[in-house]
């Protein structure tokens, strides 16, 4: 089990940009893929970003593809989100989430076994 704990939403204007970060612990950290996914009121959770447990490969969702990367620090267990160019769109709880296929991009909730508090991005347009 890996417990994660998110930090870094807030309440930013369109176009601004954020910094999403999620810390891990209790586990090897570089064993496991890690994922972004997001929740706005009334819809289902989506998925934003994932990086694989040796940090080669990502993919994001067409909505953020150009506009967020994710990277993460295996110094710090800590996985990043970086959101730039935000859009009113983006407004959702943002959870990160930690998978056990490792080095295999993971895109489905369901590959995810680990899973943060979830932190408040909110964008005014």
């Amino acid at each position: 089990q890996v417990q994660l704990v998110e930090s870094g939403g807030g309440l930013v204007q369109a176009g601004d940009s954020l910094r999403l970060s999620c810390e891990a612990s209790g586990s090897t950290f570089s064993r496991y893929g890690m994922g972004w996914f997001r929740q706005a009121p009334g819809k289902e959770r989506e998925f934003v970003a994932t990086i694989t447990s040796n940090g080669l490969l990502t993919s994001y969702a067409d909505s953020v593809k150009g506009r967020f990367t994710i990277s993460r620090d295996k110094s710090k267990n800590t996985v990043y989100l970086q959101m730039n160019s935000l859009k009113p769109d983006d407004t959702a709880v943002y959870y990160c989430a930690a998978s056990g296929r490792g080095a295999i991009i993971a895109t489905l909730w369901a590959e995810y076994d680990n899973w943060g508090q979830g932190t408040q991005v909110t964008v005014s347009s």
